[in-house]
Formats: C-alpha cells, structure tokens, sequence
C-alpha cells in the first residue's frame, strides 16, 4: 500500500501513534537512531544505522495483568522485498512476541499480532529484524486492551453474525391461508458448522467407542495415521486400504464428512521406510504413483485433501525432486480431484508467536508460489490448514491477529489438528481455543486431534478407555450444546398474520406445526443457510399445512 491506513482503535494506548507530532513518545532503542520523516504528506518515525537485530524504535506502556493486547503497525523497509520484521514487547519478566511481517521497499504492510500478560507494569514496545542492513519505517501504530469480558463479548457478537442468521417462517393452511397462534416447534437435527474429532481405525471394532463419537453429532472427522503413506504402502509395490476404506464406509454411514489427510508429509521422519533410500528418479515414479492411487481412489468423497503437510517447517520432497516439488504436487492432485479443497496444513501458525518459520507471511508466501506454478496465476483458492497443536498457554490476540492476515487471500481456513499438550489447565485452554477459532468468521471447519487408540492419544484424549469424558470431553459437550449440535429446540407462536422469527444456528431443522384446526401436527424440514449461501440477511419461509 503507498499510504498506510489510520491505526486501529486510535491508536489505543499508543502515543502518537501517526507521528503528527514528531517523535513524541517515541525513542530509539538499541544503538540505532531514529528520525522524523515525510513522503508524500505521510508523516513517520524511521530507525536507521542499525548493527544489531533490536536496534529500533520504542515506546515505553504500562501493561495492566490478565488484559488481552491487540497490536498493529504499518511497516517498510527501505529496501528489498522480504525482510522479517517483528514486534516485541519487553517486560519485566522476558520478551513477547507479538507477531512478524515480511516487510518490502516501497510498500506499507500491516504487522498485525497481540499478547496477553499476567502481571501488571511498566514495559516497552519496539521492533526487530534480523536484517540489519534496511531501515526499518514505522507508522499508524496501535495497542488497544481488552478485559477478559470485552474480548468474551466480542466472541459472542461475531457468533450472532457468523454462525447464526435471523429466519422468518410463515405457516399457512392448504388454501394459502395465514395460521396465527400456530404453536412451532424446532429442532436442530444436524449442525451447517464442521466440527469433529480425528478417529483412528480401532473404532470399526469397537462398540464403545463407536457410540460415544456418533452421540455427539460431530459433522466432520479425520483419520490420524490410516490415510497416509506409510500406512497405505508400509512395503513398496504392496497397497492396503482397507482401513481407510472402512473408516470411510464407517464416516459416511453416519453423514460426517471426512477430511483427507494425507496425500505426503514433507517430514523426513514420517516417510515409508523404503522411500528415503530411493534416487531421484524412483522417487519420482513412487511419488507419481501414490498420488494417483490415493487421489483417484477417494476423488470426489472427501472435502478436504492436506496435500503436502507441513512443507513449510521440512522439505523433504524439494530437498529430492527440487525446490518446485510440493507445487507440482498440488496441481497434479488438481488435475485428478480439482473439485475437492487442496490445503496446506502447518503448525506454529496461530499457536507460537516465535516461531518464523510458519508465520502468517510466509504460509501466503508459499500459498501464493504453489498457486502460480506452471504460471498458473494464482487464480485457484489453495485451503489453509492451521493444526493449532498448543503447547503453551494460547495467545488469543495473536491467534485472531493471524487468522485476519490469513484470512484476507481469500482461501477458506479450517482448524485441522486442535489439542492442547498436558497440562494443568488443559481443559480450560481448550475452551478458550475452541470459542477463539469457532468465533471467527473466516474459519470454516474445526477438527481436534483426539483419536483414540488402546495405548493413548497423540497428545489430548476426550475420554478414558472405558470411553467415560474427561474434563476436555466435557468441555466439547458443553460447547457442542452451546452451538445447536445437540438437537437444540426452539420454540413459538406465529403472530396474527402466520409469522414466526428466531435467530437460528446453521443447519437442517426439523419443524412440527401445532394449530386448532389441525387435528394433526405437521412435521417439516427446513435449512439455515449461511449468508454467502443466500444473499439476503434475513431467511423467509412458508410452510404449508
């Protein structure tokens, strides 16, 4: 952008935070020295002679414990187009990490991110990057805090407006005739949100945990290992599905929907044991093959296909078949299945701030690289999976930041891995988690990594073995009811002209129509369709009696 947009909030606490009034406020940090600059009637502060990564500029806070901290800032370099720059609040008790931008010359970007903290005190913003050789330009720069309420509200309201919409249903008699004082009644017989838990091949002989995953009326679910490669063909040249296969089976006998996970792992670790030995050449073939197999066996049953997992930590294929590997990858798949979702799926995106390697600017970067491969130009929507494994307490303002920043490509995002490890306020963490991600209106689908096995889970089980809940299953329950997941019911009574309104979750609905001159009730269904589903705010029904 040539001219940064005004700070959000006003700039919150921040002074000065659009430099109309010089360098109040602001001062150098590190050795570096700091001016007032102008360019094109925008004013801003510039850190210039920079030897260290921090030597920056600064404004000293006063942080208040247990706020939430939404930060902004509109950023250049004075040249090149790929420079990290990051955002670091210093406290008392350490460093945080509020987020990073990979920053260009001639262009502002927007660094969004935020922390929280757990004491009260005096602290200090500035900002890094590990290039000291730019300039780094800083403008519009905004903190804005948040109770712990504000930020609950807020998740509330969005839910309102992104998951919910307003329906207005009539009932009428069989000659078109308005019913007032129709007694309706409404249940929610399956939820229009994708929300589930992973599952592993032991529930095909296991009663128990069978009835304990379908009576929660999840919509959506994910197979933890059978998919994979090194499950599929564990001796090169010999294929098994047959797990897979029946999971499937199992899946669509209960309407839930499956995510297919995964086509490769760009893990080195995680590759069939015959796979790393092979050369380029065989490789190549063996790769080939697999992805023709496994495309074209589940093409079209899937809603989802986490292509390349986490190619952007490891590259193991580039590192074999060249820099271009994963690309290719992906547009082959879409030559066979183009009709299904082709995600990328990292970790650290949204759960660590620190961690560069999957910050919301390079996930794009390499969205946007597999997108224009083959000179492709970047016309096709590429899902962006976030895995959301939390191993530290979650950094909700950051978590929202990044999804924002994410969320302005356009691709659809989904929650695709969610756990928290163990720890003493597991539970609690995962509400907080699942009530960030559920809230935001651009995530579309939400899956945690509970798959049970005899032996465990991956890091966060839903229940023991006798398939009693633990607290993190009770956490789900309460939330699945929250959300309409639990045959939630509505009921009403038409007005004077057969009219009805309830704000209602989406999904399918079962309605049953009660009047006095009805001597049977009647029983019809009915869908609540999101707003990009149905253009207009507020969904109208008639139904006939």
């Amino acid at each position: 952008m040539e001219i940064p947009q005004k700070p959000q909030y006003g700039g919150g606490i921040i002074i000065n935070p659009e430099f109309n009034n010089r360098l109040e406020g602001w001062t150098a940090f590190g050795d570096a020295k700091i001016e007032h600059r102008e360019l094109r009637g925008n004013k801003f502060i510039v850190a210039h002679s920079r030897n260290q990564p921090y030597d920056s500029v600064s404004q000293k806070i006063y942080l208040q414990r247990n706020m939430l901290y939404s930060l902004s800032a509109w950023i250049q370099v004075s040249e090149g187009n790929d420079a990290p720059v990051s955002a670091i609040v210093k406290t008392s008790e350490g460093f945080k990490h509020c987020g990073t931008i990979f920053a260009e010359s001639n262009c502002w970007s927007m660094l969004k991110g935020g922390f929280m903290v757990d004491t009260s005190g005096l602290a200090e913003l500035y900002f890094e990057s590990n290039n000291t050789s730019v300039e780094i330009w800083v403008d519009s720069v905004s903190l804005k805090q948040f109770t712990q309420k504000q930020w609950r509200f807020h998740q509330e309201q969005s839910i309102e407006k992104a998951r919910k919409k307003k329906v207005l249903i009539q009932a009428i008699d069989a000659q078109g005739n308005p019913l007032p004082n129709a007694t309706l009644s409404l249940v929610q017989t399956r939820s229009g949100f994708p929300f589930g838990s992973g599952i592993s091949r032991h529930i095909l002989t296991n009663a128990a945990y069978q009835n304990w995953f379908t009576s929660r009326n999840f919509t959506a679910t994910v197979f933890g290992d059978e998919m994979k490669w090194y499950s599929t063909e564990y001796a090169r040249g010999t294929e098994d599905y047959s797990a897979s296969d029946a999971m499937l089976k199992f899946a669509q006998q209960h309407n839930i929907a499956v995510r297919g996970h995964n086509i490769f792992w760009d893990d080195p670790n995680y590759q069939p044991g015959w796979v790393p030995s092979l050369p380029p050449d065989q490789l190549s073939t063996a790769v080939q093959k697999r992805l023709n197999s496994v495309v074209s066996r589940y093409k079209g049953q899937l809603i989802g296909w986490d292509v390349v997992n986490e190619n952007l930590h490891f590259s193991f294929f580039e590192s074999k078949l060249g820099e271009n590997a994963s690309a290719k990858i992906y547009h082959d798949v879409r030559e066979i299945d183009g009709g299904t979702t082709l995600f990328m799926n990292e970790f650290n995106t949204v759960e660590d701030s620190r961690d560069g390697s999957a910050a919301p600017g390079k996930y794009l970067q390499k969205l946007r690289e597999i997108q224009s491969y083959g000179g492709g130009g970047g016309g096709w929507a590429i899902g962006i999976g976030l895995e959301a494994h939390f191993s530290i307490p979650p950094n909700l303002p950051y978590m929202r930041a990044s999804i924002d920043t994410l969320a302005a490509s356009g691709s659809p995002i989904w929650i695709t891995e969610l756990d928290v490890s163990s720890q003493p306020n597991q539970a609690e963490y995962l509400e907080q988690i699942l009530r960030e991600a559920h809230s935001h209106p651009k995530v579309q689908g939400i899956m945690m990594w509970t798959g049970w096995t005899p032996g465990g889970c991956y890091r966060m089980c839903l229940t023991d073995n006798n398939f009693k809940n633990l607290p993190t299953g009770d956490v789900v329950d309460k939330l699945l009811r929250e959300w309409g997941f639990t045959k939630a019911k509505v009921e009403g009574n038409t007005n004077p002209d057969g009219f009805f309104e309830a704000t209602l979750f989406h999904g399918d609905y079962e309605v049953r129509i009660n009047h006095p001159n009805i001597n049977n009730y009647s029983a019809q269904h009915l869908q609540v369709m999101r707003s990009d589903e149905q253009k207009q705010g507020r969904q109208i029904i008639q139904l006939r009696v």
